[in-house]
């Protein structure tokens, strides 16, 4: 059974069970969602952490894409020599297209946002079948905050066939948890206890006034009447922000 994390370390496990089990599912376009504040500070640690996951099977044939390419320079020079291939995403003057070749076999594109979106999209076209796994997208503004017939056309068109196979968001006294192929968590901790239980599982992402409602204990879908309890979530979210800058 799903528990909840205790470290970073404990989740990136976590993450990475679950993107084998969505891989092996054949599932091609995954996100990996840590909504973590502060946690783009990680990026290129936990580029490396998933990068090494494929190495052995693929080699070369990873290609690990920067949003920009101070972020891939930086990645180059702190990893040294590495088995797979360490570039940027492109730009508006050097297409997404001249950074992919017929010997790619899987795509990591790390903390991509908003602004690299179009680009993001144009890779998963070039993709065709070969997989595709979105590190820390930061696209949720994009996907909610978008209005206008382009953000329509963008969710409807794109954001909505990306697979989310690990999500966590730490909330006050919640965590949303999602670790494929289970369905949505919602756990809460009670006032005063450390422990988390489970409190709703659903088949959609909760948000605002579903998540809201949930909280509430106004769940009106899948719950989970068997809840299980989990320590607190990294004993508290202060102490995650301390190991950050560690």
């Amino acid at each position: 059974m799903t528990t909840i994390p205790q470290t970073l370390e404990e989740t990136i496990i976590q993450a990475q069970s679950a993107l084998k089990v969505a891989l092996d599912s054949g599932c091609n376009r995954i996100t990996v969602d840590l909504v973590i504040p502060e946690i783009a500070l990680k990026a290129q640690y936990l580029a490396l952490e998933f990068a090494q996951l494929f190495k052995d099977e693929y080699g070369m044939g990873l290609k690990v894409l920067f949003p920009d390419t101070g972020a891939a320079a930086l990645a180059r020079r702190e990893w040294g020599e590495t088995e797979f291939i360490v570039t940027d995403i492109g730009s508006s003057r050097t297409p997404v297209d001249t950074k992919i070749s017929e010997t790619d076999q899987i795509f990591l594109v790390v903390s991509p946002s908003s602004v690299e979106v179009a680009l993001v999209e144009r890779l998963c076209n070039l993709a065709d079948d070969r997989p595709v796994i979105l590190l820390i997208p930061q696209l949720e503004d994009v996907s909610i905050v978008g209005i206008g017939y382009a953000a329509r056309q963008l969710r409807e068109r794109f954001i909505s066939i990306l697979e989310s196979c690990y999500y966590i968001r730490p909330l006050e006294n919640a965590v949303v948890l999602r670790s494929y192929p289970n369905l949505w968590q919602v756990w809460q901790q009670n006032e005063g206890e450390e422990e988390y239980q489970l409190i709703a599982e659903v088949s959609q992402k909760p948000l605002g006034e579903a998540l809201d409602r949930i909280l509430a204990g106004q769940n009106d879908e899948e719950n989970n009447q068997n809840s299980a309890p989990s320590l607190g979530f990294f004993g508290s979210i202060k102490s995650f922000l301390k190991a950050l800058n560690n």
